[in-house]
């Protein structure tokens, strides 16, 4: 199984993604690393780094004598970081039209089937991983290295919510469908299909964006508490 190769720190930090993007543990939480030493029975190396990648995500914040928190989200600057990953994105996708190489190309069509797989499969947690590698092989094809760190930078603190996205209702196979117009725009060398395809598939933008600003606001949302 795929799940088995990922590190405790892996699967520490996407239970703890899984539970804030599901509003299990609300903005503002703090995150006891003992505490989650014991309920996942790891040491504290692991959610030394599965903190750590939280942190890189922009979900968890870590204030100095204070402790660790689950961040609270900002509508607005997600937009804006998502426009700026489309652009990134759609870059890749032209710069990978017209210099994929055939060896790049298999590779980024092995990783559209595995996506398909998974889809397939109704495993959204399998395609999020799956969906990762897809655009990675893009990255690669590039062949600008600066572009490509920038992209997987920024990708990094987008995670989360890419995943959230998935979670939306016929997203994964709306995913899967428009990774197809990606990956036929960029084996037929369409430099500005690939592009264009490329920043719609990121862009959240109509009846996505809808969703997307509800998905989160439900994530942001308190649970209630007693006592």
């Amino acid at each position: 199984m795929p799940g088995s190769k990922r590190s405790n720190a892996q699967r520490l930090k996407d239970s703890l993604e899984d539970d804030i993007i599901n509003g299990r543990r609300s903005p503002g939480e703090r995150l006891d690393p003992e505490t989650l030493g014991q309920q996942f029975s790891v040491s504290r190396t692991p959610v030394r780094e599965a903190i750590q990648q939280l942190v890189a995500s922009g979900l968890v914040t870590v204030s100095p004598k204070k402790g660790t928190f689950v961040a609270r989200v900002g509508i607005d600057q997600l937009i804006e970081m998502f426009e700026v990953m489309a652009e990134l994105e759609g870059m890749c996708g032209r710069l990978a039209a017209r210099r994929i190489t055939e060896q790049e190309l298999s590779a980024l069509r092995e990783a559209h089937q595995r996506c398909e797989a998974a889809a397939l499969a109704g495993d959204t947690d399998e395609y999020y991983y799956e969906n990762e590698g897809f655009h990675d092989c893009i990255y690669t094809a590039s062949h600008n290295t600066f572009l490509a760190s920038e992209a997987r930078q920024l990708k990094q603190r987008l995670k989360p919510y890419r995943r959230l996205q998935l979670q939306v209702r016929q997203r994964m196979h709306n995913s899967l469908s428009e990774h197809q117009t990606i990956f036929d725009a960029i084996e037929r060398g369409d430099a500005q299909g690939a592009q264009q395809a490329l920043s719609d598939h990121v862009l959240i933008q109509g009846e996505r964006f809808s969703d997307f600003v509800s998905s989160v606001r439900r994530m942001e949302a308190p649970t209630s508490q007693t006592g």
